[in-house]
């Protein structure tokens, strides 16, 4: 059997730079005759090792090597088929009903205490109950959220459609689905899966669903535990096992870490010279500001010192130099050189609700008349609100400026400035905060935004007190785009402990792209 297989791989590398690999064309080079229904299966378990992705037809053809295209519009579900496979889960498990009597009273009370118990800072232990609830409850916001973090990659160029994805504190699959959707029909995506609770079970199930040209493997161990193994790589270590993932994905488990710092940097060794060290977190403020200390903390490490990569011609010297040691790619920025920002770092994303799943519907109205505690749509959960955080190895950034003082005002000596109208450039980072207690702000009815130039000590907001033509595009821009400020008043609000820069019609706001 192992001769006949290495026959067939034999006969499509050969093959795959000729013409499509058809299993009953190759079937007849291979002794024995093999069934053209043997030769697929071991093509397509081999597929992700030969780099080869299966076309409709049946037939395998090499994976093109342009790069994925950004998202265009917003998530607006998430998909039927997945709510059709969580749902069928959950009848197998708690039976048809599940969403009623006592199985639906226990998912419901389930939810409930790990809601709690996160709120509290206490670890959640994932049995399979809270999998199922975490499921019915996070799942959807977690399939949009990701494909949200891509777009910054794909943006530039800097997502493959060839990708080697490792996915640690995988959890129920939600990052993962995300995913899977992002990545066009023709892409061919190894996936592996780190996690050791009963999540893998639902995980497992769902991955199910995704297409023909998804290889998973799911390690069933700690995030720990795996990072101290052997490097994952195929059997005869031909494609690229020894350079690593293309995409690291650490999407809210680095909060429920005894050392996240430690266990983000053992997984950036991981991480193929030119990947993408992606994390992840919830909006509140304590993941979200944990995350940026992480992310900071590993800031400029050297962790590889082979210089394998070739860096893009307009990254220039600076990222050249920079190649081994730990980026910021985004979304925060670093605009002056040598500047690290030192504020408290709460920056997150708010993208538009998505429709309601019909699990989180049907668990919500089955709630009895006589629960005190229930409030309607108490487990409806359609936000997606996020923190994330993109490193790189490669010098790369998202927003490769390098700012003069001679023309733009430092963050930084913000102090000086106080009371004057001066010129600025700095990013976007959040949705308008005015009257939303999430972030903190609220009770406010101008257009707030926490803005920033990677030089700050303390929080700076831009506030729009007269929106004009000239500086709408602050309101228009996206979060992480980076914009001008030209004649911004610089204010110190002392009730906030943080700089107001006031945007009004002597303001002019221009969009940097």
């Amino acid at each position: 059997m192992t001769d006949q297989r290495e026959a067939i791989r034999s006969n499509a590398k050969y093959l795959r730079n000729v013409r499509p690999i058809d299993p009953e064309e190759i079937c007849e080079y291979v002794e024995g005759n093999p069934h053209p229904a043997v030769v697929r299966q071991h093509l397509r378990e081999d597929a992700a090792i030969l780099g080869l992705i299966e076309r409709d037809d049946g037939t395998f053809v090499p994976v093109d090597d342009e790069p994925v295209r950004p998202l265009r519009g917003p998530v607006e579900r998430f998909p039927a088929a997945y709510e059709r496979r969580l749902e069928d889960l959950l009848a197998d498990w708690y039976g048809p009903n599940w969403h009623d009597g006592a199985s639906g009273d226990l998912l419901r009370s389930t939810i409930r205490r790990f809601k709690s118990q996160y709120l509290d800072g206490r670890p959640v232990e994932y049995d399979e109950d809270v999998a199922a609830g975490y499921a019915i409850y996070h799942l959807p916001g977690y399939y949009a959220a990701v494909q949200y973090a891509l777009d910054d990659l794909a943006d530039r160029g800097l997502l493959d459609r060839d990708l080697r994805v490792l996915d640690v504190g995988a959890g129920v699959g939600g990052p993962a689905l995300g995913l899977c959707d992002y990545l066009p029909d023709d892409a061919l995506l190894e996936y592996h899966a780190v996690e050791p609770s009963a999540a893998a079970d639902v995980l497992e199930d769902l991955l199910a669903e995704t297409g023909r040209n998804v290889h998973t493997t799911i390690h069933r161990t700690t995030a720990e535990a795996f990072a101290s193994r052997e490097p994952v790589g195929d059997d005869d270590g031909e494609r690229r096992s020894a350079d690593g993932f293309d995409l690291v994905l650490c999407c809210n488990v680095l909060s429920e870490l005894d050392d996240p710092v430690s266990v983000a940097r053992s997984y950036l060794e991981t991480l193929a010279p030119d990947g993408t060290f992606l994390a992840m977190a919830p909006a509140d403020k304590n993941t979200s500001v944990g995350l940026r200390e992480i992310e900071r903390e590993l800031e400029d490490e050297r962790l590889r010192e082979r210089a394998n990569v070739a860096v893009d011609a307009t990254a220039g010297d600076a990222a050249a130099r920079r190649r081994g040691e730990v980026t910021v790619y985004g979304p925060t920025v670093r605009l002056w050189p040598g500047e690290r920002p030192s504020d408290r770092g709460w920056s997150f994303d708010v993208r538009p609700d998505l429709a309601v799943p019909a699990f989180q519907r049907r668990l919500d109205d089955a709630a009895p008349p006589d629960d005190e505690d229930h409030t309607p749509g108490e487990f409806v959960n359609v936000d997606v609100q996020f923190s994330y955080s993109q490193l790189r190895l490669d010098g790369r950034r998202r927003i490769e400026t390098a700012l003069e003082t001679d023309e733009w005002a430092k963050m930084a000596e913000m102090e000086r400035h106080v009371t004057n109208r001066i010129d600025l450039v700095a990013a976007k980072l959040s949705r308008s905060l005015a009257d939303d207690e999430t972030g903190g702000r609220g009770g406010r009815s101008n257009p707030l935004f926490k803005i920033s130039d990677g030089s700050e000590a303390v929080d700076h907001y831009a506030v729009v007190t007269t929106e004009t033509a000239l500086n709408r595009p602050l309101l228009e821009a996206d979060y992480g785009d980076l914009c001008s400020f030209e004649g911004i008043l610089a204010l110190w609000n002392d009730d906030e402990a943080a700089y107001n820069l006031v945007v009004d019609e002597e303001t002019i706001v221009d969009r940097i792209g």
